[in-house]
C-alpha cells in the first residue's frame, strides 16, 4: 500500500490590523504553494490547477482594491467580487476532492480558510450595506 503525500502549508500569520485583509492574503499564499506542489503531482492538469491559482488569489486581490475604493458603492462591489471569487475558489476545491485529486487532508485544510473568509466577506457586506444605506 503506498502512502499518499499530503500537502499543509502554514504560513506565518501577517498582521495588517484587518483580519479580511490578513486572512484573504494567507490564503493567496497557500493557493500559490499550492498550484506548484499540485504540478509537482502532476502538469497534465495544469490548466485545471491555473483555475484554482487565479480564483483563489483574486480574493485578496479584490479585497485589497475594495480598501482603496473611492465610494461606499465601489467598496460593496469589490467585496461582492471577492465573495464571487471565493464561491468559485470552494467550488473547484470541492471538484478538486471528488474527483481524488486531493485529499480529505488538504480539501480540509484549504476548505476551512475558505469557510472562514467567507463569513468575513459577507459580514463586511453586509455592515457596508447597512451603512451606505444610512448615509
Amino acid at each position: 500500500m503506498s502512502k499518499r503525500k499530503t500537502f499543509t502549508v502554514e504560513e506565518p500569520k501577517v498582521k495588517y490590523a484587518n483580519p479580511l485583509y490578513e486572512k484573504s492574503f494567507s490564503f493567496a499564499v497557500r493557493i500559490v504553494k499550492f498550484y506548484k506542489y499540485l504540478l509537482k503531482k502532476d502538469r497534465n492538469l495544469h490548466s485545471l490547477y491555473e483555475q484554482l491559482l487565479r480564483l483563489g488569489t483574486s480574493i485578496g486581490a479584490n479585497v485589497s482594491e475594495a480598501l482603496s475604493a473611492h465610494s461606499k458603492k465601489d467598496f460593496i462591489n469589490k467585496l461582492d467580487i471577492s465573495l464571487k471569487e471565493f464561491r468559485e475558489t470552494d467550488f473547484w476545491l470541492k471538484v478538486f476532492r471528488s474527483a481524488d485529486l486531493i485529499n480529505d487532508h488538504e480539501f480540509e485544510s484549504l476548505f476551512n480558510d475558505c469557510d472562514e473568509i467567507e463569513r468575513l466577506l459577507v459580514s463586511r457586506i453586509k455592515t457596508a450595506k447597512v451603512n451606505a444605506i444610512k448615509l
